[in-house]
């Protein structure tokens, strides 16, 4: 069968995945026919077997990130479930298992310390970097107006990143600084600090055998140009497929090339007004150079309301303006939610929700709420106002701080209730919340632990104000051992009440004998200790919500990857250097520092549940829905990049020019983003679009947005649901 590579462009919604799809289909067939064909009569039984052995995956899979990847899968199975083995990843993902597979091939050729690898995560990056340049951070040599220090080193990490995707080395990064923002006083001393420090970054990270994103990037160009791991990409696959193409780095064109010209057959989706991820390593004009090598199939299907409103909105209301005459027809889908105050503007958005929902307009799971930036307020606000109407919400890949979940705060001052010289980390009121955590499920006796047999009330509950009573009178601070006491060291302990009294003594005696077990030696890590106390205080249940079942994964993945990297720093561990561990890690979560996601499972979403997501969190979960709500419509965030645009991000695309960046190319970016944005969205929306706009942002300020030219339009025609002044 001769190589045949297939290049499917289209816009949003427009049937690429399922192209794809049902291209991998006839290959598969193809090639398990031509397997058969070439299996001498007498071994054919055995081709079956064969073909499903780890060593004869024929295919690589790759979508945009791991949530794509989950949905990918499913739609394959579902429609193919015979067809031979394959790989599925994304590019990340696939960088990292080659680096980590063939790292002993990157140890002898480039003479690295024969050590397993240890892939840092996000957060202890920036924690190990920031030790690392404490010395150039506290002279101020990084120091940029308006930028503080943990997001310099944030930024500084990030230049590392977008190099090693884009195929430049780290000495590059501060000319190529210094040739896209130019030089001015002191910049050039910043730009080459810059670069001294990443090069002592790498090197330390090499040493120790710890691997960044940026360093696996940086690795695996070295890895394809090795002729012994050509070899067995050659060997291991027969086609690769790779879905959003507009949203992979520049690294990835060059391992497709290599695929294509050794005569595998390769198949690609790309959009061409998607790149959801230019701005945060993505070279979609680079990856499109691909197409030059393949048959191009082009699916002109529009979908959504984008055909009916996106030229009205880009080209009449924003662009110019046309006569309302005009517009009536085209924004006859599109309503208006005006108020002055944003705290008005989130009521009443949430109560056009509830309206659509009891009046049977439309499901819960048919309704997606998207703001350019959501703030915890939005979040909690419409959160409580949909579940008190029985309207469960779910919120997309929510970026919070790990602290911010009280169950996260009652493990961690458990942790220095068990562990020696932790005293000056807990206080009554941490005392007090732990108390009203701990108690607010029932208890199960631990069959895992003999030792420990407490009696089970039939529910167990210390309220606020039975959980302030016990911290005051019943906890001890101390330094180095702080303590809980009996419950008689309150005097009038009998004020408690039974279900309270017996719930404490539990939670007391558990802590006392896991103190025990601390001084015996029977607790292997922190971490041990950690996963004891969800066992015992929130798994019995079998009643968490999926986010919190989340987070107390995040926090266990995050805790188990901390000492596995403090192992690696300091292999003699001490109980001195044990607690100075904890009380590290319990500072690092203090700070605010969002830790990665854990690892990517089906997400348990409550059925009838209305979605509530960033505009680039909605983009990249790649869904639809009949109603859009399109909160702070008004905000200039719409135009600006903000999180999904990383500094220094457009000087390391392969199509720049060298020339000086300059305010001009900054606002054609933006406003190019904008136009993506509004197309891709409208073709998310099917049947009717809620406009949302407040007179005043959070902070008081007037909205004064690129998108307020279609507000005033919605007023003229008198499209508006809701008009508060």
């Amino acid at each position: 069968m001769a190589a045949l590579s297939v290049w499917i462009t289209g816009k949003t919604r427009s049937g690429k995945t399922t192209r794809l799809i049902e291209q991998f289909g006839e290959w598969s067939l193809d090639l398990q026919s031509d397997l058969i064909l070439t299996v001498p009569p007498v071994s054919r039984s055995k081709a079956a077997l064969h073909q499903r052995q780890p060593q004869r995956v024929t295919a690589l899979i790759l979508a945009a990130n791991s949530d794509n990847r989950l949905i990918l899968l499913d739609r394959i199975w579902e429609t193919h479930p015979k067809l031979s083995a394959f790989h599925s990843t994304t590019p990340l993902g696939l960088l990292q298992d080659e680096v980590t597979l063939f790292w002993p091939l990157l140890v002898q050729s480039l003479n690295l310390k024969a050590q397993f690898p240890v892939r840092l995560r996000p957060e202890t990056e920036q924690e190990l970097a920031t030790l690392l340049w404490s010395q150039e951070l506290e002279s101020g040599q990084l120091a940029r107006a308006g930028v503080s220090p943990d997001r310099i080193v944030r930024q500084t990490l990030d230049l590392m990143q977008l190099a090693a995707m884009s195929g430049k080395s780290v000495a590059e990064i501060p000319r190529i600084l210094a040739q896209g923002f130019g030089s001015s006083d002191g910049s050039d001393s910043l730009y080459s600090c810059i670069g001294q420090l990443l090069v002592r970054w790498r090197n330390w990270c090499l040493d120790r055998g710890f691997l960044t994103y940026s360093i696996v990037t940086e690795l695996y160009w070295h890895l394809l140009a090795s002729p012994t791991y050509q070899q067995h990409l050659i060997r291991r696959y027969q086609m690769v497929l790779a879905d959003d193409v507009d949203e992979y780095p520049a690294i990835m064109r060059h391992l497709f090339e290599f695929l294509l010209e050794n005569g595998k057959m390769g198949a690609f989706t790309f959009n061409p007004t998607g790149s959801i991820r230019l701005g945060l390593g993505a070279d979609p004009n680079d990856l499109a150079e691909l197409q030059s090598r393949c048959q191009i199939e082009s699916l002109d299907l529009s979908s959504g309301l984008a055909p009916l409103l996106f030229e009205p909105i880009v080209s009449s209301v924003i662009d110019s303006n046309i006569g309302l005459a005009e517009l009536s027809y085209s924004l006859s889908d599109v309503r208006l939610i005006k108020t002055q105050s944003r705290a008005d503007l989130l009521r009443r958005t949430a109560e056009a929700i509830i309206e659509a929902i009891h009046t049977q307009q439309v499901q819960p799971q048919e309704i997606a709420v998207i703001g350019p930036g959501l703030d915890a307020i939005a979040r909690y606000t419409l959160r409580e106002i949909l579940s008190h109407q029985g309207i469960a919400v779910d919120s997309l890949q929510e970026q919070r701080p790990l602290l911010s979940s009280p169950l996260v705060r009652a493990l961690l001052t458990l942790l220095a209730l068990v562990y020696p010289d932790l005293g000056r980390l807990v206080e009554r009121e941490a005392i007090a919340e732990m108390l009203v955590v701990l108690s607010g499920v029932k208890r199960h006796s631990d069959p895992a632990n003999q030792t420990e047999e407490l009696p089970s009330p039939p529910l167990s509950t210390i309220d606020p104000v039975r959980a302030g009573l016990l911290a005051d009178y019943c906890f001890r601070p101390h330094p180095q051992h702080p303590t809980l006491l009996e419950v008689t060291a309150f005097p009038r302990w009998d004020r408690l009440g039974y279900s309270a009294t017996q719930t404490y003594n539990q939670i007391l005696q558990w802590i006392n004998q896991q103190h025990q077990q601390y001084q015996q030696r029977l607790i292997p890590s922190p971490v041990s200790l950690l996963d004891r106390a969800i066992q015992r205080f929130f798994i019995p249940t079998q009643s968490l919500p999926s986010d919190q079942l989340a987070v107390l994964r995040e926090l266990m993945e995050t805790a188990i990857h901390y000492w596995e990297v403090d192992a690696r720093l300091h292999p003699q561990t001490t109980r001195e250097t044990s607690s100075e561990t904890i009380r590290s890690f319990i500072q690092l979560l203090r700070r605010g520092v969002v830790s990665a996601n854990p690892y990517p499972v089906k997400p348990v979403i409550p059925t009838g549940a209305v979605t509530l997501a960033t505009i680039f969190q909605y983009r990249a979960n790649r869904t639809s829905h009949r109603y859009h709500f399109w909160l702070d419509v008004g905000s200039p965030l719409w135009l600006s990049g903000g999180a999904s645009t990383l500094w220094g991000a457009p000087l390391f695309l392969q199509e720049w020019s060298g020339d000086l960046w300059t305010p001009e190319d900054q606002i054609n970016a933006d406003t190019q983003r904008l136009h993506r944005i509004l197309l891709d969205l409208l073709s998310r929306v099917r049947d009717r679009l809620y406009l949302c706009h407040s007179d005043l942002a959070v902070n008081g300020q007037d909205q004064l947005g690129p998108l307020l030219p279609l507000v005033q339009a919605l007023c003229d025609l008198n499209l508006v649901d809701v008009f508060i002044e």
